[in-house]
This record gives structure tokens, C-alpha cells and sequence, in this order.
């Protein structure tokens, strides 16, 4: 599939108060409402993500590099995961489950959601490299996945994040060469944005599941109101709202 450029509606704010990455630039997608860092402004493509049942969902990658390391950040929309494997599901053979689904669950739209985060995690495991760390994690609250893997040709290492949030999909990926430091900037700066650009941190864990299939309340937010030197993501030299405090 040819993948196609696109303008965002993301800002990218400066971090020169980061001496020790003084070309890494903070980057923020209100379309996809995250916040993270880049070592240069990202490239936007937009792209289709095939998810387990097989629906092609809309997807947009966030990708930059620095000399021989790669950073990107894959948002893919789950939200189309309904309609699309539901209309999928008309065109299935009589009697054919595995196509149909169930009661409530056409094509099995909400095992497609359900299962994301390991489904992705499943296909880092597929590269041909060595899986060196695979555990639970979270960013502001979110759960998630965290894999480490190392090449099995060229021993250059990958770190990737894998999390669910507003029924989106991210997966975050930096692949540095062997011998390189961890990309521990990068792997770190990840964060939320809430519906008016404000930097957004739960109070106890959000599972993506619980809220859009079994309508479950989000967990309350973290207080975070304004206060004099912070600002919603609106405008150029506007400044993040703590991201990722208190991780």
C-alpha cells in the first residue's frame, strides 16, 4: 500500500531548556492526543493497520531520525474497529463464526479491541530477533506493554511501547544500533493530551476494555488547572502541563 504525507494539526514546541538535547524538539498531536519527544520534527504518514480480525483501520505514523537510530510513534483508531468489521460481517458465509461473531459482537469487533495491545506486542515477537524484556507498564496511568528485543543480524536494539487510550492504539518504537545507549529520552516523554490540550494523568489505572466495551467511567483525572506559566497546546510557545510527573 502506498503510503501518503499528510499535514497534522500537531504543534511542535521547543525544549531548549533541555541542554543535554538541545536538538530534540517536544512534539504535540492534538488530532491523536499525545505529547513526546523527537530528535528532529517527525514525518506524518498516513497508513491502514490490519488488526487481528482482519479490518483495515485508519492508522497515522509519527517517524523521525538521528544519524543511524529510529524513532516513531504509530497511532492506529480503534473506534472504526465497529462499524467496519460489523459491515464485514454481512458478507460472511452462513454458519461461518469465526467470520460472524456473536451476539453483540459482529465480527468479533470487541475481541478485536480487547486484544490490540497484545496482538501488537505478538508481532514485535515475529521479527527475527531476540525478545531480552517483555513486562506491564504504564504512562500517566494507561496500561500497557513494554518489549526490549536485539537483532538477531545486526545486534542494533528496539524498544517498544505499546498502549490503548481513547480506544486508539500507540505503539512507540526506537531502534538504536549496537553498542548505543537506551533511548531513554524518547522512551520516557511519552504523554496524553485531554479533549482541550491539557497534559492528562489518571488517578489509578485506566483500562482501555472496560471503558468503550463494557462502559466503565474513566478514572478520574489528576487536578491539573492552570496556573500562571502553563498553558493548553493552542498556540506556538505554548508550554505542556507536567508531562509525565510522577510516573
Amino acid at each position: 500500500m502506498r503510503l501518503m504525507p499528510v499535514i497534522s494539526a500537531a504543534l511542535v514546541l521547543s525544549t531548549s531548556h533541555l541542554s543535554f538535547a538541545q536538538e530534540w524538539i517536544e512534539f504535540a498531536s492534538r488530532d491523536d492526543r499525545f505529547t513526546c519527544l523527537f530528535p528532529s520534527q517527525p514525518k506524518i504518514t498516513e497508513t491502514t493497520y490490519l488488526s487481528p480480525h482482519e479490518a483495515d483501520l485508519p492508522a497515522r505514523v509519527y517517524a523521525a531520525t538521528q544519524g543511524q537510530s529510529r524513532y516513531s510513534v504509530t497511532v492506529v483508531d480503534y473506534n472504526q474497529a465497529q462499524p467496519l468489521l460489523t459491515e464485514k460481517a454481512k458478507k460472511c458465509p452462513p454458519g461461518a463464526e469465526p467470520c460472524l461473531g456473536g451476539p453483540g459482537d459482529a465480527g468479533h469487533w470487541k475481541d478485536d479491541i480487547r486484544g490490540a495491545i497484545v496482538y501488537a506486542s505478538w508481532q514485535f515477537m515475529q521479527r527475527d530477533a531476540k525478545l531480552t524484556s517483555y513486562v506491564w507498564n504504564n504512562v500517566d496511568m494507561v496500561e500497557g506493554h513494554q518489549l526490549q528485543l536485539t537483532n538477531n543480524t545486526d545486534k542494533s536494539r528496539t524498544f517498544a511501547g505499546i498502549y490503548m487510550h481513547g480506544n486508539k492504539l500507540y505503539i512507540t518504537e526506537a531502534t538504536v544500533p549496537a553498542g548505543y545507549p537506551e533511548p531513554g529520552l524518547f522512551q520516557q516523554s511519552l504523554g496524553w493530551l485531554d479533549e482541550n490540550g491539557i497534559g492528562l494523568r489518571y488517578q489509578f489505572v485506566y483500562i482501555n476494555e472496560a471503558i468503550f466495551i463494557n462502559g466503565v467511567p474513566p478514572p478520574p483525572r489528576v487536578d491539573r488547572t492552570i496556573q500562571p506559566g502553563q498553558g493548553r497546546i493552542d498556540a506556538p510557545g505554548a508550554t505542556l502541563d507536567e508531562p509525565n510527573q510522577g510516573r
